[in-house]
């Protein structure tokens, strides 16, 4: 059977899986958006901006691997819904709180923290539960870059409605909405009809596992290096969208509509470069067009760094969120497709703990160096550093005649059991 752009569609779970998630991930990306906009407006500071980054991702870092563990010993599905359910009460009680009056930034930080943490599990659940949605094992590749879409798309609505609704009825229906959404979600999950998850008795203490896991990334050098890749970019680039705020307020001279635009032209051009890998054909090498999206995300934000034309920076801001799209999306579709399948939820949480484990520290960084340099040099610096990164990238492949990560065209289950680390 052919594979398309939307093959993993074909699967009822899956089906049931993206809708859900579509909805909720809009009031996910519109809570994210009003807590930056209220820390800014509350505190006036580019580096609290980095701190509100720091609260909610730096608890996924610490306890992420944790959460692999768990998703490896226990039902990941079980383990799914409780997550959602747990994230739901926290908006909830965040919109409470703002709806309410008795709230203030360190109250808000204190309850992303607690997303944090529950996000650490929900990661390596949700992501390694993929494989079992999808019927026709060669679609997963398709699937996991449809995650991604559904992701941007998400974060090219949630903004926008964010910024509208902030303005005309305030913060805390901007929190309530997110707490519905999850609803959406939750009935999904319920509806489903997965396999029995066989849970195997396991002897080994977590600690077992948690070197069981590093050990085996440790020994497979194409897992290794793109998780590498992504921690720097995570640690050094990707925190550029900490400072949006900045721009939409001091450089664009606009309200938190602009702001919530802005972002919205990021998420527009993260989905459109979503869409491109869905579309890739099997055999592409992967690796190659890691580095030259890589060029694309630097030249992108070198370009909007310095641009003060609004409608000229929202293209470029499109520009840079293709070429980011592959950071996440390809690093997720190697591990997914060539982890061993008893290794899967513990190289997912490693995979986790790179992106939000550098994010928040870059986060801080990021809010730091802006203090002193200004946000327009910080993400110029931001693109140059990507630019550096993709030419070492390339620079590797080439010397090391590293063996090409190409688009599956075997049998996932098949290339899992055959994947074990050198």
């Amino acid at each position: 059977m052919a594979i398309t752009t939307f093959s993993s569609f074909r699967s009822r779970n899956y089906r049931l899986f993206f809708t859900g998630q579509s909805i909720s991930l809009i009031g996910t990306w519109m809570q994210k958006t009003a807590v930056s906009w209220v820390i800014y407006s509350l505190t006036h500071s580019k580096f609290m901006l980095g701190v509100s980054v720091f609260a909610t991702l730096f608890p996924s870092f610490t306890f992420s691997f944790i959460g692999g563990v768990v998703a490896d010993r226990y039902d990941k599905y079980k383990l799914l819904l409780v997550t959602q359910f747990a994230s739901m009460v926290q908006a909830v009680l965040l919109t409470v709180m703002v709806y309410t009056g008795h709230y203030n930034v360190w109250a808000i930080l204190a309850l992303s923290v607690v997303l944090g943490t529950i996000n650490a599990f929900d990661v390596p659940a949700r992501q390694s539960l993929v494989y079992d949605m999808v019927d026709d094992k060669k679609t997963l590749p398709n699937a996991l870059a449809l995650n991604s879409s559904m992701v941007n798309l998400s974060r090219l609505i949630g903004p926008a409605l964010a910024g509208l609704t902030i303005e005309k009825y305030g913060d805390n229906v901007c929190f309530g909405l997110n707490a519905l959404s999850f609803v959406a979600v939750i009935i999904s999950l319920l509806m489903m009809r997965l396999p029995k998850q066989v849970v195997k008795a396991n002897s080994k203490n977590v600690l077992a596992d948690l070197r069981e896991g590093v050990s085996y990334v440790r020994h497979t050098p194409t897992i290794a290096f793109v998780l590498m890749m992504l921690a720097t970019m995570s640690l050094l680039v990707l925190p550029f969208n900490t400072l949006i705020p900045v721009f939409a307020k001091d450089i664009f001279h606009g309200t938190a509509s602009t702001f919530g635009v802005v972002d919205s032209a990021i998420g527009l051009g993260a989905f459109i470069g979503a869409i491109f890998l869905a579309s890739l054909r099997v055999g592409t090498n992967l690796n190659v067009i890691l580095a030259i999206n890589t060029f694309v995300f630097g030249a992108g934000l070198v370009c909007f760094s310095h641009t003060t034309y609004y409608p000229l920076a929202l293209l470029f801001a499109v520009i840079a969120a293709f070429g980011m799209m592959s950071q996440v999306t390809i690093t997720n579709t190697i591990i997914q497709t060539t982890v061993a399948a008893n290794m899967r939820g513990r190289v997912i949480s490693l995979y986790a703990m790179s992106f939000f484990g550098m994010m928040p520290l870059g986060g801080l960084i990021v809010g730091a160096v802006s203090e002193r340099i200004g946000a327009q040099n910080t993400v110029m610096g931001e693109g140059i550093i990507a630019l550096l990164i993709a030419g070492t990238h390339l620079y590797f492949l080439r010397k090391n005649k590293a063996v090409p990560v190409d688009l599956p065209s075997m049998d996932i289950a098949k290339q899992t059991e055959i994947s074990q680390p050198v």
